[in-house]
């Protein structure tokens, strides 16, 4: 008898157990979902609401072989991409403009997108961006989405104290030397014109080229320019761990982020993340980005080579 009920009891612990083994395995996979969801969440909160607001300065010294000796030493703080209007505004464009004169550049270079869409959504941010100051001024050109009416945008930025160049140049002077800088139109939307913005300048003088769009780099290394800078890629502006950039616009398949040398003569181009943010509003392993690049001039000390 006692044999009998011991192999009785035996299947219902057994099935008891195998109830217990499912329920932990219920347990462990609502536990998992439970736990991707709750850091996706986490990570789009972070990506909206974080991210966005963390700017990052980032900081260059470019030594150059045009660059006269009383440049030597130029500070340019580049931004790019504010993005007004699309969960970027005036109080942005205030905190920004802070920053960029508290690192007190001797030229404040804006390379493009300065609205999301409508050239009204500016007008706001007028005034916090006129109280940028710089020695050299402040220069700006336009990028795809400054073109609902780019023709009352640009008046907007030189309301704000902005020369915005548009297949044009200018010469700056200090010391008795000069230097110069263009900047063409809109790659996507527009037609750049290196010739045209090279009209004028003296050859063999130092220039800086603004557009907005960076791959542009592979056309303009064939032109007397010593320096590139742009915006338009905005990093990617959602990056993945391992994977970097998940995408890029039209014009910044090949040039996302950074400092790079381009063509033969190692042309330095330098491409900010921007401020703001289009199309989604977040921002993920991208921060929004302010740079500081200094010129040096090669040789001056016995220096030698581009570098960071």
């Amino acid at each position: 008898m006692k044999n009998d009920s011991f192999l009785t009891d035996g299947p219902k612990e057994e099935v008891r157990q195998g109830e217990a083994n499912r329920m932990t395995r219920r347990r462990f996979l609502k536990l998992g979902v439970s736990t991707l969801v709750g850091t996706g969440l986490a990570c789009a909160g972070y990506g909206a609401f974080l991210e966005p607001r963390q700017l990052e300065i980032t900081r260059t010294t470019l030594w150059q072989d045009r660059l006269p000796k009383a440049f030597d030493g130029m500070k340019i703080a580049h931004f790019s991409d504010l993005h007004l209007g699309f969960h970027t505004g005036a109080e942005d464009a205030k905190r920004i403009t802070g920053i960029i004169n508290a690192e007190r550049p001797d030229l404040i270079a804006f390379t493009g997108d300065m609205v999301d869409g409508p050239a009204a959504d500016m007008e706001s941010a007028v005034e916090p961006l006129s109280a940028l100051e710089a020695p050299l001024g402040a220069v700006s050109i336009v990028g795809n989405h400054d073109f609902d009416d780019v023709s009352r945008l640009i008046s907007l930025q030189e309301k704000a104290g902005f020369t915005v160049l548009r297949n044009e140049n200018i010469i700056l002077s200090r010391k008795g030397h000069t230097i110069a800088v263009a900047g063409l139109d809109d790659w996507l939307l527009g037609m750049p014109d290196p010739d045209k913005a090279l009209k004028g300048i003296p050859e063999h003088m130092y220039t800086v080229l603004l557009v907005h769009e960076p791959d542009y780099a592979d056309i303009a290394v064939n032109y007397p320019f010593d320096l590139q800078l742009s915006g338009h890629s905005h990093g990617g502006q959602i990056r993945l761990p391992g994977i970097g950039e998940v995408i890029t616009p039209p014009g910044s398949k090949t040039y996302i982020q950074g400092l790079y040398e381009v063509g033969r003569s190692g042309m330095p181009l330098y491409v900010n993340r921007g401020i703001g943010m289009t199309r989604l509003p977040f921002r993920f392993l991208c921060k929004p980005e302010l740079s500081i690049i200094t010129l040096k001039q090669r040789d001056y000390n016995g220096q030698r080579g581009n570098g960071s």
